[in-house]
């Protein structure tokens, strides 16, 4: 269980009895109890504020060096190491790349990403099921931002306690295997309302999968209420990747046109707007 998020904090010393509760189809399901979480919510606030102000600290470093961070998320498997590997591949004449790897063990993902001429930066958790702005503000010390357009975060392979820490990334990105289901979205939707972009990956599986509608897919991503791009990409597919690569290149344009736009802005302006953020 995870110590850093508040997986283990239960705030009391032994489980009471769990309470069926009747739905209104006729099944029987087990609710877990309502006991005190005053203790637990508190420890929780805490710990988050202090995540997202190092957050904060993170975002204005990127800024500073005009990088673009995209936090990538996922249940495990679903291929993100691999994504990583073919956009390396197909844009990195053109992009300067570097990946954070998250992982409970083990640097193997950081392995591969270094195999394809990139800089890349592991981070073995433990026992914990996220990164943290922490371990990424650790991260970027190792990192030469300055030579840098954009940092992938490829994130601990979990559809829950990721979509609670901020990173300081500037985008989210979800991908839905095909082998998972295409009903995941309303199952985990925090991760999926917060995504920038959600993409269908292993979609050269769907010929043997015919079970995953993409329709119904979309339609879950919308359910949660989302109205992000949701495309179908294959690491086996120039086409599908060409796709990702416009709009993670169309991504970097727009967040360096933003930025040369706040350098421009009169200085008087910049300490009203700073003033507004703060209040």
């Amino acid at each position: 269980m995870c110590e850093n998020c508040g997986c283990s904090i239960t705030g009391v010393s032994a489980p009471a009895p769990q309470r069926p509760h009747i739905h209104g189809d006729g099944h029987l399901a087990v609710r877990a109890p309502m006991i005190e979480r005053t203790e637990t919510v508190a420890v929780l606030t805490d710990l988050l504020a202090e995540n997202d102000r190092i957050a904060r600290h993170n975002r204005d470093h990127f800024g500073s060096h005009g990088v673009l961070a995209v936090n990538l998320m996922s249940s495990p498997g679903a291929g993100k190491t691999s994504l990583l590997e073919r956009t390396i591949e197909e844009l990195g004449a053109g992009m300067r790349i570097a990946v954070i790897e998250g992982d409970l063990a083990t640097e193997n993902d950081a392995r591969r990403i270094r195999a394809k001429g990139v800089p890349a930066v592991q981070i073995t958790t433990g026992n914990a099921c996220h990164l943290d702005a922490r371990m990424i503000h650790e991260a970027l010390h190792t990192l030469a931002l300055d030579g840098l357009d954009v940092l992938f975060i490829e994130n601990v392979g979990n559809l829950v306690c990721p979509a609670s820490f901020d990173l300081g990334q500037h985008l989210d990105v979800v991908l839905l295997s095909v082998p998972e289901g295409d009903d995941k979205p309303q199952k985990y939707p925090v991760m999926f309302r917060a995504a920038d972009l959600v993409l269908l990956s292993k979609w050269d599986l769907l010929g043997v999968l015919p079970e995953f509608d993409p329709e119904r897919a979309i339609a879950s991503v919308q359910a949660v209420g989302s109205d992000v791009p949701v495309l179908p990409v294959s690491c086996r597919s120039r086409a599908s990747l060409a796709r990702w690569c416009d709009w993670l290149t169309g991504q970097l344009a727009q967040h360096r046109a933003l930025r040369r736009d706040a350098a421009q802005e009169p200085a008087h302006e910049r300490a009203a707007a700073a003033t507004v953020e703060a209040r």
